[in-house]
């Protein structure tokens, strides 16, 4: 009998029609989500707008039944780590002198005190909590590992030995804690090596400076920015949001784009911190929806550009699936927590979905790339299946924020692929490209 973690079960209905109708009921949404467009998803979704702030959804999802005969046995992830406070403090320290500035110059409408007030009585928080993970964060680690635990129990009911890696910040190493304390509590079995080191840089973070092993490989450039002409905006949420806040912003320090970038950044931010509604109507949801588009044109240049910088995170997922399948390594799962800044590239040098089609018009880029993918706790996982005791026939398949994903690797099952074709595909793309530094 195979046991579920006990935080994550689900009741059944018992009636034949009850079942039917969930059925029925999945297919559709199934049906319906493989043609909702990006901008449909941002209003069910207004928060997505946020982009790479976006905090991980705390929803569950369907997944395609292995093929006949095929159990899951191995597990390779990567993972940002989650919610939390602003990575800079020059953000909350800008807005302390601003606000305070404006508060002693009696600049400040009656909207714009009531924000200097609410963020006034957070601010030491703030200032302290600068880059740190937040509780969601930890919540929304401890909420994977418990879907991965569920979804595939196959490969933890026995317990087993599993690596976890993380970059050298504190919010990767707790949101990689968070994760395998989850996992141990589902089935105390598990044994975990959980390391941050300069030793596994290469792995997980391969642009840090640390990083003993030295690479340098090209940078690309997305075709859609020789065509950025073609792409009309109107800029003006700042020149909207200012004037709701002050009366006037002469003596303030900053320029007015700079103040409204502030503005904007420590909205979107919100979420992640508890802090909902310390805005009050100063921003809307729908005015970031708005601006989304052209937002995500720079979030993909962002990701597009360093994609091969992401090659030794790739070699190092190839690398570790083949000692596990081979029985050279032990491990049931290799775990790897790190940053948007490797998850997006990694996404794009995979191609999931899509993601390096690389288009010439700056209005498909939408359909190519979603920022909220980069959100926070965001992750892949590729889940390992084989046929009896089997090491040549080998099925793997791709989550994207637990949701399955295409690659650019032939396929007569998808969402599954042959271990072989995803090995020689990625192999090839990643020989593909120089290391200058080699």
């Amino acid at each position: 009998m195979i046991t579920h973690c006990s935080h994550f079960t689900v009741s059944l209905q018992s009636k034949f029609r009850a079942v039917f109708g969930l059925v029925l009921l999945f297919v559709a949404v199934s049906l319906c989500a493989q043609t909702v467009s990006p901008l449909d998803e941002l209003k069910a979704d207004p928060r997505k707008a946020y982009g790479t702030d976006y905090p991980y959804s705390f929803e569950k999802v369907k997944l395609t039944k292995a093929p006949k005969g095929y159990k899951p046995f191995y597990i390779s992830h990567y993972g940002r780590h989650g919610s939390r406070y602003y990575w800079s403090d020059r953000l909350y320290y800008e807005l302390d002198s601003l606000l305070t500035k404006a508060h002693q110059k009696q600049l400040l409408t009656a909207e714009g005190e009531a924000f200097y007030n609410k963020f006034m009585a957070s601010k030491e928080e703030l200032k302290t909590g600068i880059s740190e993970l937040t509780q969601l964060g930890w919540e929304q680690h401890q909420f994977i590992a418990r879907t991965m635990y569920n979804n595939f129990p196959q490969v933890f009911k026995k317990g087993g030995n599993v690596l976890a890696i993380s970059s050298l910040s504190g919010r990767c190493v707790l949101s990689m804690s968070a994760f395998c304390q989850e996992l141990v509590q589902c089935n105390p079995k598990i044994e975990i090596r959980e390391q941050s080191s300069r030793f596994t840089l290469d792995g997980v973070v391969p642009t840090d400076r640390q990083n003993p092993v030295k690479h340098r490989f090209p940078r690309v450039t997305p075709r859609y920015e020789k065509n950025k002409d073609r792409f009309k905006y109107e800029d003006n949420l700042r020149d909207k949001i200012i004037p709701r806040v002050f009366t006037s912003t002469e003596g303030l320090p900053g320029n007015l784009h700079h103040i409204g970038s502030n503005l904007i950044n420590l909205y979107t931010s919100l979420p992640s911190i508890g802090h909902e509604g310390m805005m009050g109507n100063i921003i809307t949801d729908q005015e970031i929806v708005d601006q989304w588009e052209n937002s995500n044109l720079g979030s993909y240049s962002w990701v597009f550009g360093p994609q091969n910088d992401m090659i030794p995170v790739l070699q190092d997922i190839i690398r570790k699936a083949e000692a596990a399948i081979n029985g050279t390594s032990d491990h049931i799962a290799d775990l790897r927590f790190g940053h948007d800044t490797c998850l997006g590239p990694l996404t794009v040098l995979m191609g999931l979905n899509g993601a390096d089609k690389d288009p010439e018009d700056p209005y498909e880029v939408k359909n190519t790339y979603q920022n909220w993918l980069t959100g926070k706790a965001s992750n892949v996982q590729l889940i390992f299946y084989r046929k009896g005791k089997s090491s040549t026939d080998i099925l793997v398949k791709c989550l994207l924020n637990g949701r399955e994903v295409r690659l650019p690797v032939p396929t007569d099952n998808y969402p599954y692929y042959r271990w072989s074709d995803f090995r020689q595909f990625y192999t090839a793309r990643c020989q593909s490209v120089k290391d200058s530094a080699k």
